[in-house]
């Protein structure tokens, strides 16, 4: 008898798993889809954005007071839209505790050193999240419109969250030619299979 009830439980084990594993992937897909439409048509070249428009920086890593090589290429096309009078106000959005490096004070420098005006730049140092940053775009600062600017596997997320809770999105990719690839890859899989079904559910689940 011990290994018949041995046998049954390995079975509902194994159908426990793989109704776990289509669950799963029924949650990837529709994530995909929500992402899919929610930015399809708002993803534009730099000479497409608006003149006077307002961009968004989302934050990434710093470290020992320098942007690491994914913000440093957001805040890069953020300069290239200021120069050409596309962008008018850089809205720098990140972690600014001093445990995580201070990354809006890190931007800041960045920016500046790159011509930008300090006039130009604001900051909100408790943009923790992509979710949190588009709320606080609206709510603390005012905006109805921005140009979000990041890497393209972050992008259209960044883009549904904003439709969601924070200003009108358009958006800019941010090419990165100092990211290692295997970084970029790993990147795309994390959004894929963890950063935009988690960000469903959470809207489902409110």
């Amino acid at each position: 008898m011990r290994p018949r009830r041995s046998t049954s439980a390995g079975r509902l084990l194994w159908r426990l798993g793989l109704l776990g594993l289509i669950v799963g992937e029924g949650i990837v897909a529709a994530s995909a889809t929500w992402v899919y439409f929610a930015a399809r048509s708002r993803v534009v070249a730099p000479q497409d954005v608006p003149a006077g428009s307002t961009a968004l920086v989302l934050g990434s890593k710093v470290s020992d007071g320098e942007p690491g090589e994914y913000v440093r290429a957001r805040l890069d096309t953020a300069v290239a839209l200021y120069r050409s009078g596309r962008v008018t106000t850089i809205l720098n959005s990140g972690n600014g505790s001093s445990r995580y490096g201070s990354e809006t004070g890190v931007m800041r420098a960045y920016l500046e050193r790159a011509g930008v005006p300090s006039a130009a730049i604001r900051d909100d140092p408790a943009g923790y999240d992509t979710e949190r940053s588009c709320v606080r775009a609206r709510s603390e600062f005012g905006l109805s419109a921005a140009v979000l600017v990041t890497q393209d596997f972050h992008l259209d997320r960044a883009i549904a969250l904003c439709r969601r809770h924070g200003p009108d999105p358009i958006g800019v990719a941010a090419p990165c030619p100092d990211c290692a690839w295997w970084s970029i890859v790993r990147n795309h899989l994390r959004e894929a299979l963890l950063a935009r079904p988690r960000a469903l559910l959470s809207l489902v689940l409110r």
